[in-house]
């Protein structure tokens, strides 16, 4: 039997909330909160997990982080928004809907605006979440820590891209083990 709160391929989701150009110069951990992210994409991508992703004001805040959406699918459709939180859009709350599915694997910036208000969103609608704590980060580190703790608080379950990854396989034995296992070394 398996534990209700350990992940499953056919109900879970991958959401990248904001990872803007933006935030690059003020993200001290930037770059490696983006690899992380891009590596955690191109294992979803090979596990069939669907990916979406929300910018908040592009405009103003630029586009996903090139090394991101250079691993993205290419039919992706971004979710543009002004609400902080991800289901304070529309479209968002509707496309995720019709997914049906229940997990939520949550990367994104900024820890303590968008990515808390989003999980707590998510939350109340009872999903489970689970955040991943190598792919979110603020400008400070103090938000970003305030941040993780009132979301594991709410029930956010903390995770991270390796651990992630192996949870949804299950097994040395899937097809994509070999594939996954070269991603994360």
């Amino acid at each position: 039997m398996m534990h209700s709160n350990i992940l499953k391929l056919e109900d879970c989701v991958f959401l990248i909330v904001d990872v803007q150009e933006a935030f690059r110069q003020s993200i001290s951990n930037f770059g490696e909160i983006s690899r992380n992210i891009a590596i955690f994409v191109q294992g979803a991508k090979s596990l069939s997990v669907p990916i979406m992703v929300t910018e908040q004001y592009p405009k103003g805040l630029g586009h996903t982080a090139t090394e991101i959406s250079a691993v993205l699918p290419t039919d992706i459709d971004l979710v543009e928004k002004t609400a902080f939180s991800s289901c304070g859009s529309q479209s968002f709350a509707e496309k995720l809907k019709m997914l049906n599915r229940r997990q939520i694997i949550v990367a994104g910036i900024e820890a303590h605006i968008c990515v808390n208000q989003t999980v707590h969103d998510l939350l109340a609608q009872e999903y489970q979440v689970h955040v991943l704590v190598d792919c979110i980060a603020s400008r400070a580190e103090q938000n970003k820590q305030i941040a993780l703790a009132k979301m594991q608080q709410s029930g956010a379950i903390y995770a991270s891209v390796e651990m992630t990854l192996f949870e949804i396989m299950r097994d040395a034995r899937h097809g994509e083990f070999k594939t996954i296992q070269k991603l994360i070394k």
